[in-house]
C-alpha cells in the first residue's frame, strides 16, 4: 500500500477508536422509556411476509376495546389470550413472557373491560357501572367470535388466565364448537374453596415463621370465606398482602411486582397507557372482585372440547390442588394437565420456557390434526 494512502487510513481508524472511547466513557443507554421500548419493538419485530404485528380497537360490547395480534404465519391456530385479574392486563408484558408464541400460533392479546388500553380508550364514568361478570363473559363470547371472523377460522384455541380462567372455561362450555381445545392457566373452579384454602395455608406460613404481624391479621378476618356472602376487597386484599409476603402467588418472591414492572417497558402501551394501568386495575378490583370470589365452577362435570390445564406447583392465590382435583374427575374427549414445579400463580412470568414448550407439544398437534397450521417448510 501506497505510504500517502496508508496515512489517512491510520488518521480514520484513530479517530474511530477516539469516538468509541469517548462513547464508552458516557453513561450506557437506554437513556429512558423510549429508547428501551425501540430496542424491544426492533428484536420482536415481525418481517416475515405472510405475518401480522398490529395493536388495534375493537367494538366489542358497545365500547372499543384494544387487542394486539402478533403472527409469523396467519395459517397458524389463533390463540385468544384472556387475563386475569381482574384488570391484570397481559398484553404489556407479553413482549416477555410471550416471546417466541408468535412462530407458532397467531396470538391475540385482549385488554378487557376496564383495564389497560381499554380502560384509556372509553369514558371511565360510561364504562364503571358495566363492569359486571355477566357482561365480562359476553364481550369474551364477542371477541372469540371476532377473531374466528377475522382470521376466516372454524376453530381457535382459548387461553385463560386466573380470572380469565373463569371466563375462558365458560366459554369452552357454551361453545365447545368454537375451540380446537381450551388451556386454563392457574384455573378458577371453587373460588370459595380456594380462598379458605389460601388463608389456611397462609396462616401456617404466619405461625411457623412467628410472625405475628401476620398471624393478627390473618385472625382478624377469620372465618375467612365462609358462606355465600361476598368477602370485602379490603378482606381479600389483607389476605393476599401476606399469602404474597409468602411467596403464595410467585414462588419464592414477596409479590408479583418483578412481572408488573415490565409494563413500563411494553412497546405496545403509549406513556399514558403506562400511567393508567393500575388506576385502571384498582377499578377493576373494586368492581368484580367480590363477585369473581363467589364463583364455583365445579358443577361443570364434562366438556365437549380437549381440555388442557396449567398449574403452578406452588400456587395458593388461585388453589391449583382445588383445580387438580377437579381435573381428576372432569370428562373431555382429551385432558393434559402440566405441573410448574418452580411456579405460583405467575408461571407464564416464572417458568416462560416450559409455558411455549408445552403450548407447542400439548396444543399445537390438535390443529396441526384438523389442518390448521402452517405447511410444513413454510417456517
Amino acid at each position: 500500500m501506497r505510504k500517502g494512502l496508508l496515512l489517512p487510513l491510520v488518521a480514520l481508524l484513530l479517530g474511530s477508536l477516539s469516538a468509541q472511547a469517548q462513547e464508552a466513557q458516557e453513561a450506557p443507554g437506554p437513556h429512558g422509556r423510549a429508547e428501551a421500548i425501540k430496542i424491544i419493538s426492533e428484536l420482536r419485530k415481525i418481517v416475515a411476509p405472510g405475518g401480522m404485528e398490529r395493536t388495534e380497537k375493537v367494538r366489542i360490547g358497545g365500547i372499543d376495546q384494544w387487542v394486539s395480534i402478533r403472527s409469523r404465519d396467519l395459517r397458524n391456530p389463533v390463540l385468544l389470550v384472556i387475563h386475569g385479574g381482574p384488570g391484570w392486563v397481559a398484553m404489556p408484558t407479553s413482549w416477555y413472557f410471550a416471546h417466541g408464541w408468535d412462530e407458532f400460533f397467531t396470538v391475540i392479546q385482549w385488554d378487557q373491560r376496564g383495564a389497560g388500553k381499554t380502560y384509556v380508550a372509553n369514558d371511565a364514568a360510561t364504562v364503571t357501572p358495566t363492569l359486571t361478570v355477566d357482561r365480562m363473559h359476553a364481550d369474551a363470547e364477542e371477541l372469540a367470535s371476532w377473531a374466528r371472523k377475522t382470521f376466516g377460522k372454524q376453530k381457535l384455541f382459548v387461553l385463560g388466565h386466573s380470572w380469565g380462567s373463569l371466563l375462558g372455561l365458560t366459554l369452552a362450555e357454551r361453545h365447545p364448537e368454537w375451540l380446537h381445545a381450551y388451556i386454563g392457566v392457574a384455573q378458577g373452579i371453587d373460588a370459595g374453596e380456594s380462598e379458605r384454602r389460601g388463608w389456611a395455608w397462609t396462616m401456617e406460613q404466619a405461625r411457623a415463621a412467628k410472625n405475628e404481624e401476620a398471624i393478627r391479621d390473618l385472625g382478624s378476618i377469620a372465618p375467612y370465606a365462609v358462606g355465600k356472602t361476598p368477602v370485602p376487597v379490603k378482606d381479600i386484599l389483607l389476605q393476599r398482602r401476606w399469602l404474597n409476603f409468602f411467596g403464595g402467588a410467585a414462588y419464592r418472591r414477596p409479590d408479583a411486582s418483578f412481572e408488573g414492572a415490565a409494563v413500563n417497558l411494553s412497546p405496545e402501551y403509549t406513556d399514558e397507557d403506562v400511567r393508567q394501568v393500575w388506576k385502571a386495575q384498582e377499578l377493576s378490583v373494586e368492581k368484580l372482585l367480590s363477585a369473581v370470589l363467589t364463583a364455583d365452577l365445579s358443577h361443570v362435570k364434562r366438556l365437549k372440547t380437549p381440555l388442557i390445564l396449567f398449574l403452578g406447583r406452588h400456587d395458593y392465590n388461585v388453589s391449583s390442588t382445588v383445580a387438580a382435583e377437579w381435573f381428576a374427575g372432569v370428562k373431555a374427549p382429551s385432558k393434559q394437565l402440566v405441573w410448574f414445579e418452580q411456579s405460583g400463580h405467575e408461571m407464564m412470568a416464572e417458568e416462560p420456557g416450559k409455558v411455549l414448550l408445552s403450548l407447542v407439544r400439548h396444543a399445537r398437534p390438535i390443529a396441526e390434526r384438523a389442518g390448521d397450521v402452517a405447511p410444513v417448510g413454510a417456517r
